[in-house]
């Protein structure tokens, strides 16, 4: 995996602004640091990409020189008559074929992997509403609302615009199925260190998946324009060790149940 991060490190050299986060910061203009094997499977991907178009701008660049520099006026009085040459214009066409043919293969892979969910350990519901998010366990009858916490009651350390009051906290290696839905309109939830992003519907179920290698904190948000309040609906995913996922397990079902419109 990351094959290419020495790409990577010579972006982050000439400027900060591109290195990994765990969070998002400030003019962050690339990605965070992948923590599922989809996101893994995607950054890979796009490194991959990068380079071969890397490669086709600058053949493009020297072709183009050189056509400027050989076939310029100067030394070309009496300009050539050529129209067509047969064996340039099977290799343009067959080069490009093959380029894609190359890049189609993995691309569907990872569709594949993105959309069929392996068997789950742990199922997670997720409700959009106005404006913000409810969850439930089913398997261990636990519900719960997500509310940005306001700018003025934010603590030491913690995200304007992400933290919420309550996180959604999951296992770490472990299969991760979550099934969302919307109250009211579209939702969508998105978690861009996992890889996901999945509208919440009204009246449909939509199911996504994770797996989180990492043990920390994520942070996402609605990404489908919802209303007013669309920037004010944010996701925090907290990856815990197994032992401590069963201890907050415990914790949530001693402790009454809150429900709140926002």
């Amino acid at each position: 995996m990351r094959g290419f991060q020495f790409l990577l490190g010579i972006l982050s050299f000439l400027s900060p602004t591109l290195a990994w986060a765990d969070y998002p910061r400030p003019w962050q203009m690339y990605y965070q640091n992948p923590v599922t094997p989809v996101m893994e499977h995607l950054y890979d991907f796009h490194i991959t990409l990068l380079i071969i178009e890397g490669i086709i701008v600058s053949i493009v660049a020297a072709l183009l020189i050189f056509v400027v520099v050989r076939f310029r006026a100067s030394r070309n009085a009496a300009p050539s008559k050529t129209a067509h040459n047969t064996l340039l214009e099977v290799i343009w066409t067959t080069i490009p074929v093959l380029i894609l043919v190359f890049i189609a293969f993995p691309s569907f892979k990872i569709l594949y992997m993105m959309d069929v969910t392996p068997k789950a350990q742990l199922t997670i519901k997720a409700i959009g509403n106005q404006w913000y998010w409810t969850y439930e366990y089913p398997d261990h009858d636990i519900r719960f609302d997500s509310n940005i916490v306001p700018e003025d009651q934010l603590k030491p350390g913690q995200l304007r615009l992400f933290e919420v009051d309550n996180r959604v906290v999951v296992p770490t290696n472990t299969n991760i199925r979550v099934i969302t839905t919307s109250s009211d309109v579209v939702h969508s939830w998105a978690v861009p260190a996992f890889g996901v992003k999945r509208d919440s519907v009204p009246g449909r179920l939509n199911e996504t998946w994770f797996h989180v290698k990492k043990e920390g904190v994520y942070y996402g948000q609605c990404s489908e324009l919802c209303g007013v309040k669309h920037g004010f609906m944010p996701i925090v995913v907290e990856a815990v060790s197994p032992a401590q996922f069963e201890q907050w397990l415990a914790s949530k079902k001693t402790a009454p149940q809150t429900h709140s419109g926002g």
